[in-house]
């Protein structure tokens, strides 16, 4: 049986890369620092799948083991010594602490076949960050590193490892790494080029979800549902994704009715009564999520450079920028940037990576002003 080492025995690593793995015949390998997760895997023999939406169904994963990557290094490296496959959903900052092991299970390999390497993050580029971060620690000549792009909603779990998740999926690899052909995944699309892939998940998906909730926590709704059936609201999200649709149509050549309909399955799935979120969990890390190649800044300094239309992104990055969880690190960091006396241009700079220069600087800054008058 083939085998693939799985980084990350949260959510996504069990409900969605993991159940994918299973399907296509690997013995999977879990590997996580959490005690609780690799005890509750290593004593319960399997767990369930639970989809929600159309199509759904219902799956169980098991033939798996697990590993406590924190003491038991040495395991999960010889694991990687002889597996078939590599694969992370860790978060792209966790990248950095799961490289050194990567490193090492490929320097103990004695097996002629390439290791491949996926990161699943939600990231641009993440298996490029993990290859750089494996790199620094050993050579990495025997290994297959491939980028690519996921999508599937996984909600906040009640507990227990059974996971709840919407039938909806994609997952997008990078093809050309492959010379020799591409392995056998349940559920991939092999793609030439992943650039537009990501960008129309990211600029379409993530502003979707990340615009409902910062519109929706500004007036007090609980669930992004529930923000979603307000039609003023419903409405400032549609004006946001037709701003980024025009983007990605300039960019990329999309067909625009294929576009607007890639928006309408997007609404229809981040409203999904089954799939129960709320604005606060959804809003979370907005420094994150305000960076400069991120879900709003990202299209609306494109769009800037191309002359465009960006008010509706700009007053999404107004709703994000009064995000105030006490229970969030960078929501509590982002307030305390706001209030430090700092002026507008210097913020600007802090917050979106922006360069002063950039056609999009200037109208951030009034953003921030605004903020900063409340």
């Amino acid at each position: 049986m083939r085998t693939a080492v799985h980084f990350g025995a949260g959510n996504i690593g069990r409900g969605f890369v993991a159940q994918f793995l299973h399907e296509s015949g690997y013995e999977v390998v879990f590997a996580d620092v959490s005690e609780e997760l690799i005890g509750a895997l290593q004593a319960q023999p399997s767990y369930r799948v639970i989809e929600v939406g159309e199509g759904a169904q219902e799956r169980v994963v098991d033939g798996y083991r697990a590993i406590n990557s924190k003491t038991h290094e040495s395991d999960v490296i010889a694991e990687i010594a002889n597996a078939d496959i590599v694969t992370t959903a860790v978060g792209a900052r966790i990248l950095q602490f799961v490289a050194p092991v990567i490193a090492k299970g490929l320097a103990a390999r004695t097996r002629p076949e390439p290791l491949v390497v996926i990161a699943c993050e939600n990231a641009i580029g993440g298996t490029d960050i993990l290859a750089a971060e494996v790199r620094k620690h050993g050579a990495a000549s025997n290994a297959i590193f491939a980028n690519c792009a996921i999508d599937r909603i996984v909600p906040e779990q009640s507990g227990g490892l059974d996971v709840t998740i919407e039938s909806f999926f994609e997952w997008v690899v990078d093809r050309s790494p492959f010379p020799d052909g591409t392995p056998e995944i349940y559920g991939v699309t092999w793609v030439d080029d992943l650039g537009p892939f990501i960008e129309r998940k990211l600029f379409t998906v993530n502003t979707a979800h990340a615009a409902a909730a910062y519109h929706g926590m500004d007036r007090g709704w609980v669930s992004i549902r529930e923000a979603l059936a307000t039609p003023e609201l419903q409405a400032e999200v549609r004006a946001v994704l037709a701003e980024t649709k025009e983007l990605l149509v300039a960019k990329y050549g999309f067909d625009p009715e294929e576009q607007q309909a890639y928006i309408e399955k997007t609404l229809k799935r981040i409203s999904n009564p089954h799939l129960p979120d709320t604005c606060e969990r959804v809003g979370r890390s907005p420094l994150r999520k305000l960076s400069r190649h991120e879900r709003f800044i990202g299209p609306a300094a494109e769009l800037a450079e191309r002359g465009l239309e960006v008010w509706n992104l700009l007053n999404a990055v107004g709703a994000a920028l009064r995000f105030d969880v006490e229970e969030d690190a960078e929501s509590v960091e982002l307030q305390s940037l706001l209030s430090s006396g700092a002026p507008a241009d210097a913020l600007a700079e802090t917050i979106t990576g922006l360069q002063p220069s950039h056609p999009l600087f200037p109208h951030v800054v009034e953003v921030i002003e605004l903020r900063l008058a409340q």
